[in-house]
């Protein structure tokens, strides 16, 4: 990581309160969703023509969690903020349209949030939740959402990546970092609680990169490099690329384009009241900012 990290200003409203990010490759835009205002935002990748892609509550959206981006598609997970009457969304949109491909949603009594996303070559679209055991699974043009793993092994799972010949899957859980194989769904490495904490998660060049920031000692979080075996069944060692300093405010999930990662710095997540879907102190808002680090 030779090259120093650039930090590039977004022209956004300051109230987003993002989660998800997602870069399209082709148009070099980036995309932004919100917690607060259930949207979905664009730009240019330096930050300039700031526009709105998807309206607050727009088929339904809900408050952004996990996104990602395969081909013309924009994958969006939403969820409703409370446990009364819990409510997730994932919204398949056109990027070169805005137009609506496909929606599916979960609305039963259980509390789930359904947090991030991966989606295959064959676009089987994998779906964590934070709230319990469960992996979901959507396989295009399947209009369900099923269970594909319920396993106390993946427990509140929230990063998910899958590699690029769609053999192993990758999750972040409270038990650290989990790999499965997709066809057998079996976990085939043992649980390491010292890789916990991680939200973002991608597979890049055999190896995985993730955003740690649940540590109580901050100084153990950050963005991280995790070495894989040559199988990728295995991880052998973990490096810190960024530091998270105090003007980090709670990274959580990332997109990797051109050899480079960009996340956004201060979400500030921790200014925000999901149960009153209120910011907590106004006057402590500031421009949101998005980092981005050369990547082997």
């Amino acid at each position: 990581m030779s090259e120093k990290p650039e930090l590039i200003q977004l022209n956004f409203e300051k109230d987003l309160m993002p989660e998800g990010i997602a870069i399209n490759s082709s148009t070099k835009k980036l995309y932004l969703n919100s917690l607060k205002n259930n949207k979905i935002v664009s730009s240019s990748l330096d930050g300039s023509s700031p526009t709105t892609f998807l309206e607050s509550n727009e088929h339904n959206y809900l408050a952004g969690f996990g996104m990602t981006i395969k081909g013309d598609t924009l994958y969006a997970l939403g969820n409703s903020l409370t446990q009364n009457k819990n409510k997730s969304i994932l919204l398949l949109l056109q990027l070169s349209s805005g137009d609506l491909i496909d929606s599916y949603s979960i609305n039963d009594s259980t509390f789930h949030y359904l947090n991030d996303l991966a989606v295959s070559s064959t676009n089987k679209i994998f779906i964590t939740d934070s709230e319990n055991n469960k992996i979901y699974t959507v396989q295009r043009p399947s209009k369900n959402i099923e269970v594909y793993l319920d396993a106390e092994e993946v427990s509140n799972s929230n990063g998910i990546t899958i590699s690029n010949d769609d053999e192993l899957l990758y999750l972040a859980s409270s038990k650290g970092i989990r790999i499965i194989e997709t066809v057998s769904k079996k976990i085939i490495n043992k649980p390491r609680k010292d890789y916990s904490g991680i939200d973002g998660l991608k597979y890049y060049n055999n190896n995985l990169y993730g955003i740690v920031n649940a540590k109580r000692d901050r100084t153990q979080n950050g963005l991280f490099k995790f070495k894989l075996n040559k199988a990728r069944t295995e991880i052998l060692e973990n490096e810190k690329i960024v530091e998270f300093t105090e003007s980090f405010k709670i990274p959580t999930t990332f997109d990797i384009f051109d050899k480079n990662i960009y996340f956004v710095t201060n979400t500030q997540i921790d200014n925000f009241d999901e149960d009153t879907n209120m910011i907590l102190d106004l006057k402590k808002l500031e421009p949101y900012k998005i980092m981005k680090v050369k990547v082997e």
